[in-house]
């Protein structure tokens, strides 16, 4: 998995695997839980993996829209 930049400083997202169509998500928490353009929607997996990339707004965005659209929790 590649490491959040977590530019804000207070990102609840420590790591994260971006997969077609998928991105895969580990919180500081430690669970990890894997969001699909079958789970959450396409969209919002594309703005999910732009924000991955940025290293900024993953978290926020996670929690406003996909909270709980996860495919599966991964641990």
């Amino acid at each position: 998995m590649t490491r959040y930049r977590n530019l804000a400083g207070d990102s609840g997202v420590r790591r994260y695997r971006i997969e077609p169509q998928a991105i895969a998500v580990e919180f500081v928490d430690g669970s990890h839980y894997l969001y699909t353009a079958a789970s959450a929607g396409a969209e919002a997996i594309a703005r999910m993996q732009a924000l991955a990339r940025a290293g900024r707004g993953l978290s926020t965005y996670i929690n406003r829209h996909a909270h709980d659209a996860y495919a599966r929790k991964l641990k």
